[in-house]
């Protein structure tokens, strides 16, 4: 005897149901299957980046644990709060690393992360990810060139604040000919986030944080 089509209607309803049900318990069985590994990949990967800009003589620390959020601020080009990374070395402050982003490459914002010493001087640069040509514009990228190394041991200062441009435009930083936008924006990037550290540098890297002397341990500009 065939089904009304109501019942018809109804089964085929339930049958439905059934499967979005178990798709549903699937999905959520496989994401916690791989999210402990993602997070795991995640913060390999973040820790390599930071191994690059702060010397692992300089710390003695777990970095990732040893953190601070910074504001967003219009000299770190950032429009959310972000961590930053304090390195210690036997209980002392030694670096301190962040996010700074320049929001006019070629083809849109280049994410940069920067280590700096208490006093200020760079440690390194690298770039965190952008969107510039391939062939043209990807020499910040230190994968494709050491172009991102000339950072290393500069400091700012408003009375140099005339060298931190491209040669093209009378400063101190090479660029690769025909490919200027893209380093410019780097280069304005970072004098801003030196900027930004100079002004707060008592609240971020003041001496013996960690101990409670000098600066307190809650550094948030």
């Amino acid at each position: 005897m065939s089904l009304k089509p109501g019942r018809s209607a109804l089964r085929g309803a339930l049958v439905l149901a059934a499967f979005a049900l178990a798709g549903t318990l699937l999905l959520g069985l496989a994401f916690q299957k791989t999210q402990e590994p993602i997070a795991r990949a995640e913060e390999a990967a973040k820790l390599k980046l930071l191994n690059q800009v702060i010397p692992p003589e300089l710390h003695d620390n777990d970095l990732l644990a040893d953190t601070i959020e910074l504001p967003a601020n219009i000299l770190l080009g950032t429009d959310a709060s972000r961590p930053a990374y304090r390195a210690f070395k036997d209980g002392r402050i030694t670096a301190l690393a962040f996010e700074a982003i320049a929001p006019d490459g070629y083809n849109g914002r280049i994410r940069l992360l920067l280590a700096v010493s208490p006093e200020g001087r760079l440690l390194g640069v690298r770039v965190v990810a952008h969107a510039e040509t391939p062939g043209l514009g990807d020499y910040i990228d230190i994968a494709k060139s050491d172009w991102i190394r000339q950072f290393d041991g500069w400091a700012f200062s408003p009375e140099g604040a005339d060298a931190w441009q491209v040669k093209k435009d009378g400063g101190a930083f090479d660029a690769v000919a025909g490919a200027t936008v893209t380093p410019r924006a780097v280069v304005k990037a970072v004098r801003k986030a030196l900027e930004y550290f100079h002004a707060h540098r008592e609240r971020l890297v003041g001496e013996d944080l960690r101990t409670g002397k000098g600066q307190p341990h809650d550094a948030s500009p």
